[in-house]
């Protein structure tokens, strides 16, 4: 059967025939290399920043004309659609891609004399399961319609949006709805995400905006609407007033609507409502079911697992998110696990063992933690303690080259204030002159440097390559640091363990070749998000030869949000204290912990490390990177926590930008944190009523027990104003906030908290 996608292009078009994709593009568009032109826009690399993150990634990008991308810029918007399945594939043949009807029908609207953004581009993969994408013009500062009508619902309208005439918008719609409806255009997926509002700047008086409708791949057109599918269109508008839904529908109708439009309209509207409502109850039911046997479905730009690969095997890089891809199913990898059940039971009758000693050595750390302090400062028992120990002085970043702008990344490292580093090494690439360059600079800037050795699939599978790989970069890289940690993720099979076997043999092999360098600090195992059972296992094996002079932990806890929250009963502080627990009584560790990778991932689409439920804001972001490293370098019982890593776009410090690097408010974040307490002595917690949390530091260079000191606050909920016992009578020289800037000093005594960590120093 002929695809619709395959008909001849209309008026202003012309026909696209690459290696790729075939498509159409606008006539008047002229693009030198369209080949290399779509195959960099295509790939989500080249997103300037993400626009929608859900079944389809949405993401802004420039277009390089034939006048070139800086005489003549052309902001684009970027939508992805995925093939996902066998039915997917079959729709696409039968009807076309949602990429060639969301271009039909925009051209359709166009045609119609109806606002839609301007349609540039749509693409379709040439293969069966590849993806499709519609580009468009960039329509800068529209605001989606769901947030006007949120407020029009709650009654916040003069409070979110004075400068919008919201009876004039309702009439605009209405009437906006009727038109495309009169061109017999059934949008059916009508929501306040795809009504979009023009900005209307600073006015004097509300003023009525210019209205966009998009996303138009479910649209139909063609034929006249029956008054069922109206109703079926306009229900969709999170309109719960009755005022409100009767000033749309006479704005529609252009008069009082009919007894019959209105039942049929209320109708639809209650059943739009419920059908979302079993839908979520439905979803949420299912989900463990669904998870265990669905087929994962990756992004578009991930490559397809190697044809014929067995379930181990099926792993491949995920470029956009620096990190391997599993395409092997839960069920996969649940029978994968069935057949290495012996060493996995050898595991777990380890780990059995070393529980007791665990146990106690935890509850006994537990007393050691500092009680909250709630009398007079000067009566603080940990004050005029000759050396306070160091919490927040190794706090550090670790890195990947960027080759495409070296001097930005080495401006940002100089401007971050981070004096130690995790450079990450890949041991299977060939070429390393990238980070040998890196490693050079870091230590020439008086940078301390320690590498990070990942292993993959191959290499799991040929550990003669991997002890080869070893030996290499051990030659080049010794000279600029002694430290390296063996492995990455071990308890990931995408990363290619799939049983403690194999990394006991990468860990005894890249051992034997370093400590025959001589001095050299070995880390690992290097296991994963709180799981230290895994931890535990690795550092009692028997069969590990070698031994650990710190453990190495990526204790990320982006899963439980904010750092104070718990899981298994644990907060932050507890994970660290349990991790030195583990530590202190295992057979192949010296006792000492590092956290060499945490971060919590953006909103990012596929650029993000993690899926949407676990991805946060940059503002929460920058808190959470400040309030978990207070946390746990506050314990006193790890040595040095990574932040992975400073350039990234779903999750670093900075991302790529158009001129350079755009630093994020963690960058800032970090490096107020760096600048004001480097080096500070932690004398514990301060008595505050939850949800203030109160930290009281002395920092370096203050031998008199009185001076130097500083409270670090914020609040877990909402904003709160606390007034310790402690500082009763205790004047502020200065407030520096989260990311540097200096504001009013507060009345005596009395701290002001947010979700943003604040340094108050106390005047000597």
């Amino acid at each position: 059967m002929t695809s619709r996608s395959s008909n001849p292009p209309g008026p202003g078009r012309r026909a696209v025939e690459l290696s790729a994709f075939t498509g159409e593009v606008a006539a008047e568009l002229e693009i030198p290399d369209l080949e290399t032109e779509v195959a960099r826009l295509t790939d989500p690399s080249a997103a300037v920043e993400t626009l929608h993150w859900g079944r389809n990634y949405l993401y802004r990008a420039v277009l390089e004309t034939a006048a070139g991308p800086r005489d003549a810029p052309v902001d684009v918007v970027v939508k992805q659609f995925r093939t996902q399945g066998r039915l997917d594939a079959l729709r696409r043949r039968l009807r076309g891609s949602k990429a060639a009807l969301s271009w039909q029908m925009a051209w359709r609207f166009l045609d119609a004399g109806l606002p839609t953004a301007p349609p540039l581009l749509w693409l379709e993969s040439k293969r069966p399961q590849g993806p499709s994408f519609f580009i468009t013009a960039y329509l800068k500062g529209v605001t989606e319609a769901r947030y006007l009508l949120r407020a029009a619902n709650e009654g916040r309208l003069e409070e979110d949006f004075p400068q919008i005439d919201f009876p004039g918008f309702l009439e605009r719609l209405g009437q906006l709805l009727r038109r495309m409806h009169e061109a017999q255009i059934w949008h059916r997926d009508l929501s306040i995400g795809n009504v979009l509002l023009a900005p209307v700047g600073n006015v004097p008086d509300p003023v009525v905006p210019e209205l966009y409708i998009v996303d138009l791949n479910r649209a139909r057109g063609g034929r006249k609407l029956t008054s069922s599918e109206r109703a079926r269109d306009l229900c969709r508008l999170a309109l719960f007033r009755p005022e409100h839904q009767e000033a749309l529908l006479r704005a529609y109708w252009g008069r009082e609507p009919h007894g019959y439009e209105r039942r049929l309209y209320r109708f639809y509207h209650r059943g739009f409502l419920r059908k979302i409502e079993t839908k979520k109850q439905i979803r949420g039911g299912l989900r463990s079911f669904r998870e265990l046997f669905k087929v994962r479905r990756p992004h578009a730009h991930i490559p397809q697992a190697p044809e014929g690969a067995s379930a181990r095997d099926k792993i491949v890089w995920d470029h956009l998110s620096d990190q391997p891809h599993q395409h092997a199913s839960r069920l996969e990898k649940l029978l994968v696990r069935a057949t290495d059940l012996g060493g996995h039971l050898e595991s777990a009758a380890t780990v059995a063992l070393a529980v007791p000693r665990i146990g106690i050595r935890y509850r006994r750390l537990k007393r050691q933690l500092p009680e909250p302090w709630s009398g007079a400062l000067e009566d603080h028992p940990s004050l005029g303690v000759p050396s306070p120990a160091p919490v927040l002085g190794e706090l550090g970043i670790g890195l990947r080259p960027y080759p495409e702008n070296p001097e930005a990344l080495l401006a940002a490292i100089d401007d971050l204030g981070a004096r130690s580093a995790l450079l990450r090494l890949h041991p299977w690439q060939d070429e390393h002159d990238a980070e040998e360059e890196l490693a050079r600079e870091l230590a020439g800037r008086g940078i301390e440097l320690s590498f990070s050795l990942p292993q993959n699939r191959q290499l799991v599978k040929d550990p003669e390559r991997w002890q080869a790989s070893i030996e290499e970069l051990a030659e080049r890289f010794l000279p600029f640091g002694r430290t390296f940690q063996i492995g990455q993720a071990i308890n990931r099979s995408k990363w290619g363990v799939w049983n403690p076997r194999e990394y006991v043999e990468l860990a005894d092999r890249a051992a034997e070749v370093l400590r025959a360098r001589g001095d050299v600090q070995l880390l690992g195992p290097a296991v994963i998000d709180f799981e230290y059972h895994a931890t535990a296992a690795m550092l009692n094996l028997r069969r590990l030869k070698m031994s650990f002079d710190a453990v190495a932990a990526l204790l990320y806890v982006d899963r439980r949000g904010a750092p104070e929250n718990l899981q298994a009963g644990l907060d932050t502080v507890g994970k660290v204290v349990l991790l030195k627990a583990i530590a202190e009584t295992a057979k192949k560790s010296s006792g000492r912990c590092w956290i060499t990778e945490v971060n919590w991932p953006l909103w990012e689409g596929p650029h993000s490390p993690a899926g949407k439920d676990v991805s946060v804001d940059e503002e929460s972001q920058a808190d959470y990177l400040v309030r978990y490293a207070l946390l746990a370098l506050g314990t006193g019982m790890v040595e040095r926590v990574f932040w992975w890593q400073l350039v990234a776009r779903g999750y670093g410090l900075a991302t790529p930008a158009e001129d350079g690097l755009r630093r994020r408010p963690s960058f800032q974040a970090m490096a107020t944190l760096l600048r004001e307490l480097r080096g500070a002595g932690i004398l514990g917690p301060l008595t505050a009523a939850e949800p203030a949390r109160l930290y009281l530091f002395q920092r370096q260079g203050f031998e008199d027990p009185a001076k130097g000191l500083t409270v670090v606050g914020w609040s877990t909920g909402e904003a709160v104003a606390v007034r310790p016992e402690a500082l009763a009578g205790r004047s502020f020289q200065r407030v520096v906030e989260r990311d540097g800037g200096e504001s009013s000093l507060p009345d005596s005594g009395e701290l002001r908290l947010t979700a943003s960590p604040r340094y108050f120093h106390l005047a000597d």
